[in-house]
């Protein structure tokens, strides 16, 4: 009989819908909370999810050339993230980060390293913690190394979502500020245990991402739900 196996993209935590509006507005100037934006995070441990990789639309303001990303170079068990200025390439590379993992060769502090260094390093709108509660407990990890499950990501597409779009065509200046875009990234996951065990599902998260000019995207918050 098979053991069920655990979704490392399906462990989460909600928090305060203030918090989160306080941290995005910040950059998107109110955007996601004039887009009702509820922070959305849910916990399940019994069931595989599946996830994504992506294709990308275009940017609001255009990518400087050779910013087509690279694959993601790998340190160890999670990929750097990718040397890019392009918010909808970046988004895709950490929605695909965050929905895989290997527990047969991956510790459970170096895959919460891994996810870290993709953040940025601007305390004032970094939200580490919306990121860090996808990790599962370093217990919950070894259970799930006990069946050696492992997930990839395949991403179907990132947009901006239409309320972003919307605030910046009414304030394009707005996003000077902090130079944060909201991306909605979708793709699938599948994830796969001992004995041939296998699950999938279709993924969808929003990112905030910051591309500040002449620098690299970094990642920021795994952000509320806004319009799509």
């Amino acid at each position: 009989m098979r053991k069920p196996s655990i979704s490392l993209s399906r462990y989460g935590v909600g928090w305060s819908a203030n918090r989160r509006i306080t941290l995005i507005a910040l950059a998107l100037v109110c955007l996601l909370a004039a887009a009702g934006a509820t922070a959305y995070l849910s916990g399940r441990g019994e069931q595989h999810r599946s996830s994504s990789s992506p294709a990308a639309p275009s940017s609001p303001t255009p990518a400087p050339p050779g910013s087509t990303p690279h694959p993601a170079a790998r340190t160890g068990p999670v990929p750097r993230p990718p040397r890019v200025s392009d918010p909808l390439a970046f988004a895709k590379a950490a929605a695909a980060m965050l929905w895989s993992y290997d527990t047969r060769d991956t510790s459970h502090s170096q895959q919460f390293a891994g996810m870290e260094a993709w953040m940025t390093k601007e305390s004032k709108y970094s939200d580490w913690a919306s990121v860090s509660a996808q990790m599962p407990t370093p217990a919950l990890w070894a259970q799930m190394a006990d069946q050696q499950q492992r997930a990839t990501a395949t991403i179907a597409e990132g947009h901006y979502p239409a309320a972003f779009k919307q605030a910046l065509a009414d304030d394009p200046s707005a996003i000077t500020e902090a130079y944060i875009y909201a991306v909605t990234v979708t793709g699938k996951q599948t994830i796969r245990w001992a004995k041939g065990g296998q699950g999938a599902e279709d993924r969808s998260v929003t990112l905030a991402v910051q591309c500040r000019p002449s620098a690299d995207c970094v990642l920021v918050a795994i952000a509320p739900r806004v319009a799509p």
